[in-house]
């Protein structure tokens, strides 16, 4: 609380204002006592330095400098009081309605407490930007009552957008964990090119929702577009027809946005197309406009607005002539509502609005930046609210809102959950976002701050491979913030240590570093105190700028692994030790459970450190039956690696058992589609070839 302070401070000014003149008075009172004569005047001439003069010099100093303090303390003072009325004056007043709907409700709420004893019921939450959701004491707020959505660094996402660019951030991951090839273990520090973070953007997204998992709905297709139709987000689906112009101040960001939804929902619904002209593609995301398409084969770039009727034409058709092909041979009906959505900074003219006009209404969605004369036009703020001049009484939806640094990272994810074939996604790397954030206030660090001393040799334990947990002498220790919790694990997995920069990033992603400053100090101290309260011991030093975890009084789990890895690098001899080792360190993922964004890399190479050892162990094995023993441990440590499967089909193929290696396929397909993935070639090639050993005569 502040007012303690307040008080203490204004018990002090007035002593500084009332304390010297009260002593000056008491102790030589006025410092003249009436103007001189003229033999003062000529004795002080004749002897200016004597003990009533420096007295009276003395005093008249010592009434100058206090003065000098209260006339600083009235400026302020003043000042301040100006500012205040300032205030006053700019905040508007209440009128005579609501100055007697505001009588009623105070009437009303003394009414009621004072016949019942009932807790008022909570207000409901904002939106709140993205890695706020951890207020002071680290509960969560749920933001998605009200007006749904997650504000990131550069713009607005509703919940549903938000939802599907998590899962794709996920898929992504999955994707990596499949194509992974296993290597010879090497040292701790991998720099394997597809193990860089997921951009800025998708990281606050993910933060934003950790605590906030999508509920399934009945009937949602795999982000790969299988599985039933489910119910396309509002933003494609809720598009008039033929088509709506953008204008206002959000319109570039809006059709940012609906570029970013429309390829989220065409990995769900397949009938769904996006097409865009190449001049407003080039005004949405400048430069990238010209690399990114290459990545996203669901997005086709057009030449001109007549080329996207076209396109719109001819794809409409196709899934008529597909609609009546299945009718006919008594298969489902593809989705009805399936539409391509056209964006386009000219409105369609001459033969394309011809051609669009005779489209079927839910056909086709043309989207124009701009005015288009010939369908309703929408006004767009900068938060994605919609409104029709034409009517001022209609309020339209709130539309997703990204600038062009969030449209590309978002983009740059989308690109690496459906790659071509033939080229790789583009290499997404991180980018400084700017957003701003509540201060947080310090806060005690428990009931009983005083430590208790650590007996000799006691030491701390941390382990994070697996649950989190911080422990002394076998008793855990309860961490209050989760935001502590995960400074640990962070600086658990950062053993050269982090700085201030670091940790905010990671904890925080996408929120302005010096909002937060304050709140990772805050966390740190707690975790400190309550460290110390326990045991008696320091846990994280602070020099030079970096945190780290402080080895004299704590062992940590993920070191002791890194070391068993560094151990079977250099090992010469006995290498089959060596790699047992490794698995033997591995209980379990990194922070398993935590849907922290910054963990997905360092939990990957963490992963595939244990992957290499199980690959190494099988290979040196020279029982195929211990082989095939150790692989299985590999898939239960990664259930989504190709190689280990092929490894442990060739294995049963070998050993006779082809019934055992194509339920393992089986198997493996089967999971593989429920994350809404595909086996790769050399999955399906082993497979075949097993399948076809298996029949005698082949």
């Amino acid at each position: 609380m502040r007012w303690p302070r307040q008080v203490v401070w204004l018990l002090f000014v007035l002593l500084l204002l009332a304390g010297p003149p009260a002593v000056l008075l008491l102790v030589v009172g006025f410092p003249l006592r009436g103007w001189p004569d003229g033999q003062q005047v000529q004795a002080w001439v004749e002897q200016p330095l004597t003990e009533q003069t420096l007295a009276a010099a003395l005093t008249v100093g010592a009434w100058l400098l206090w003065l000098v303090v209260a006339y600083t303390v009235t400026v302020r003072l003043l000042a301040r009081l100006r500012a205040g009325a300032l205030w006053l004056r700019r905040m508007p007043l209440p009128t005579p309605l609501q100055a007697t709907a505001s009588g009623m409700a105070g009437a009303a709420v003394f009414t009621v407490t004072a016949n019942t004893a009932t807790a008022a019921p909570p207000q409901p939450a904002l939106p709140v930007a993205a890695g706020t959701l951890d207020n002071l004491d680290d509960t969560h707020l749920d933001p998605y009552t009200g007006d749904e959505g997650v504000v990131v660094a550069g713009g607005w996402l509703p919940r549903e957008v938000a939802d599907q660019v998590a899962a794709a951030a996920a898929l992504v991951w999955l994707r990596r964990r499949l194509a992974y090839q296993p290597r010879r273990p090497g040292p701790p520090a991998r720099e394997d090119a597809d193990l860089a973070p997921l951009p800025a953007a998708a990281a606050a997204v993910q933060a934003a929702l950790a605590d906030h998992p999508p509920a399934p709905q009945p009937g949602d297709a795999t982000p790969d577009g299988g599985g039933s139709s489910g119910a396309m987000p509002a933003l494609v689906s809720g598009l008039p027809a033929p088509g709506v112009g953008l204008s206002g101040a959000g319109a570039a960001a809006a059709a940012r946005g609906l570029l970013v939804t429309a390829l989220l929902t065409t990995h769900r619904h397949p009938a769904v197309s996006l097409v865009v002209t190449r001049t407003a593609l080039a005004g949405l995301l400048g430069s990238a406009a010209e690399e990114l398409p290459r990545h996203l084969p669901r997005l086709q770039v057009v030449s001109s607005v007549d080329e996207g009727v076209q396109a719109i034409d001819s794809r409409t058709r196709g899934h008529d002539r597909h609609g009546l092909a299945a009718s006919r041979r008594g298969d489902d009906l593809p989705d009805a509502r399936a539409a391509v959505v056209l964006i386009t900074d000219e409105p369609p003219s001459g033969p394309g609005a011809q051609r669009l006009a005779v489209l079927p209404p839910a056909g086709a969605t043309v989207v124009v930046l701009g005015g288009w004369p010939a369908a309703a036009t929408w006004q767009v703020d900068a938060a994605g609210n919609t409104h029709d001049p034409d009517r001022p009484e209609w309020r339209g939806p709130r539309l997703c809102v990204l600038d062009a640094q969030a449209a590309i990272d978002l983009l740059t994810v989308i690109a690496h959950t459906d790659p071509p074939p033939d080229q790789p996604a583009p290499n997404p790397s991180p980018h400084a976002v700017q957003r701003s954030g509540p201060r947080v206030p310090r806060q005690a660090t428990g009931p009983d701050p005083r430590p208790r001393p650590a007996a000799p040799g006691h030491r701390l334990e941390l382990r994070v491979l697996g649950n989190p947990m911080l422990a002394f002498d076998g008793e855990p220790i309860a961490i209050r913030r989760t935001a502590a919790v995960q400074a640990l694990v962070f600086l658990a997995a950062h053993h050269e240590g982090a700085d201030s920069r670091d940790l905010v990033d990671a904890i925080w992603p996408g929120l302005p570093r010096h909002s937060l400053t304050g709140r990772l100090y805050t966390t740190l101290s707690e975790l400190r105190g309550t460290v110390r309260a326990a045991c008696g011991l320091a846990i994280v030093d602070h020099t030079d700028d970096r945190y780290r975890l402080n080895p004299d009084h704590l062992d940590v789990d993920l070191w002791r692994f890194h070391t068993a890895v560094q151990h079977a690098v250099t090992a010469v001899t006995n290498t089959t030790v060596a790699w047992q080792a490794i698995i033997d360190a591995y209980p379990g993922d990194l922070a398993a459970g935590r849907p922290w964004p910054w963990l997905d890399p360092v939990r990957e190479a963490t992963r595939r450190h244990v992957i290499d050892a199980h690959v190494a162990l099988a290979a040196a094995a020279s029982d195929p039956h211990h082989a095939l023993a150790v692989l299985q441990q590999g898939i239960r440590v990664d259930p989504y690696n190709a190689d280990l499967h092929v490894r442990a089909m060739n294995v049963l193929a070998a050993l006779g058992d082809h019934d055992a290696a194509a339920e393992l396929h089986d198997s493996y397909s089967r999971r593989l589609a429920e994350a809404g993935l595909e086996p790769g070639n050399e999955l399906r090639e082993t497979a075949a070839r097993l399948s076809n050993s298996a029949v005698p005569g082949r």
